[in-house]
């Protein structure tokens, strides 16, 4: 259990550090803007309670929005993926349920699987993410471009640090 928190910390520090020194400078056409740090929650175990799910998307969100200077974006669509993760892992469960002990991870579940509860989670964060941006539907369909490029580009990224950084 102490093992599993020290990871989880030590993954929360080093998302926040990488989004914010790495990923924030980088921006394909104002289009593509990737937000990997999100990759944190989605990758937390599936015991997690759902109220400490929460916290732990606020302070995800709040610690990027602190170094983006935006206030409050981040931690609000953090925490609306957050909130939608428990019904997505419900959604996409396997018919026996997840086995004990294992993780959301593409090792354990596939390719398929994973790639399914990425995409549902990532384009749900970016869509709530660019539209509180913006704030009004008159650029809808730009934004909406924004959202797909970004997303595509970010769930890219979270495939490739299965393979590279989370093998089994």
């Amino acid at each position: 259990m102490i093992k599993l928190l020290g990871g989880n910390i030590i993954r929360f520090i080093v998302l926040v550090l990488a989004q914010i020194l790495i990923l924030n400078n980088i921006q394909i056409s104002g289009y593509i803007v990737p937000h990997f740090y999100i990759l944190f929650i989605l990758l937390l175990p599936f015991e997690t309670p759902r109220w400490f799910l929460l916290i732990v998307a606020f302070a995800l969100g709040i610690s990027v929005d602190l170094f983006m200077n935006t206030p409050g974006m981040h931690a609000s669509a953090t925490v609306f993926m957050a909130f939608l993760r428990p019904y997505v892992l419900e959604m996409s469960s396997p018919r026996d349920g997840y086995e004990p002990g294992t993780l959301p991870r593409l090792s354990y579940y596939g390719f398929q699987w994973f790639l399914r509860y990425t995409v549902i989670l990532v384009i749900a964060h970016h869509f709530f993410l660019f539209y509180v941006e913006v704030f009004r539907f008159a650029e809808f369909f730009s934004t909406l471009l924004r959202v797909l490029m970004s997303s595509l580009f970010s769930i890219i990224l979270i495939i490739l640090s299965q393979y590279f950084i989370y093998r089994k």
